[in-house]
């Protein structure tokens, strides 16, 4: 796997066209009917989000290649697509398991100006200057998001902008949080 498309993740945020980097959003993860269809497991939110982007660029036996969604649609608990040059069973399933991602530009930015996928990887700093390690993902809870940081241990920071994320600076490839090195 290229060093740049770990997870979505660019190891070196100067290396390369940042708007170039692959960001994982999900993967395929199951037949549907015999017409070359595939269920698509999705980290978007809301789910359908997924469907919205072409082309998909799956990584298959190591190598990323591109796929164009011709259609896809929610189908009960789950979504469905169908990919160009998939029209049988047989072909789909030589899908299955693939991680399903896009081009960084192909998503846009949000109201901040960046997505959780481009914090994943930035070096976190306390207004201190202690250094707590790097992003390693983001999760979900019921109140608010979480930084998970590795460093020397893991530390979980809340996602709390202006009380404790202070400042997201992207170029310098660092977040600066207002956050006890001890905590």
């Amino acid at each position: 796997m290229n060093p740049d498309l770990e997870q979505g993740r660019s190891k070196n945020r100067n290396e390369g066209d940042e708007s170039q980097r692959l960001v994982a959003l999900g993967r395929i993860s199951g037949l549907y009917g015999v017409r070359g269809w595939v269920k698509v497991y999705s980290d978007t939110r809301p789910r359908e989000n997924i469907l919205g982007y072409s082309p998909w660029y799956l990584l298959q036996n190591g190598q990323w290649r591109v796929h164009h969604v011709l259609a896809g649609r929610p189908q009960g608990k789950t979504l469905v697509a169908q990919l160009e040059g998939c029209d049988d069973r047989d072909q789909a399933r030589l899908l299955l398991g693939a991680t399903v991602a896009v081009r960084r530009h192909q998503l846009g930015d949000d109201d901040e100006g960046y997505l959780w996928a481009d914090l994943e990887g930035l070096e976190v700093v306390t207004t201190g200057g202690s250094r707590l390690g790097v992003v390693d993902h983001l999760m979900e809870t019921g109140s608010n998001d979480v930084l998970v940081v590795r460093g020397e241990r893991e530390r979980l920071i809340p996602w709390l902008p202006e009380q404790v994320v202070r400042e997201v600076l992207l170029d310098e490839g660092r977040i600066l949080v207002d956050w006890d090195p001890d905590f």
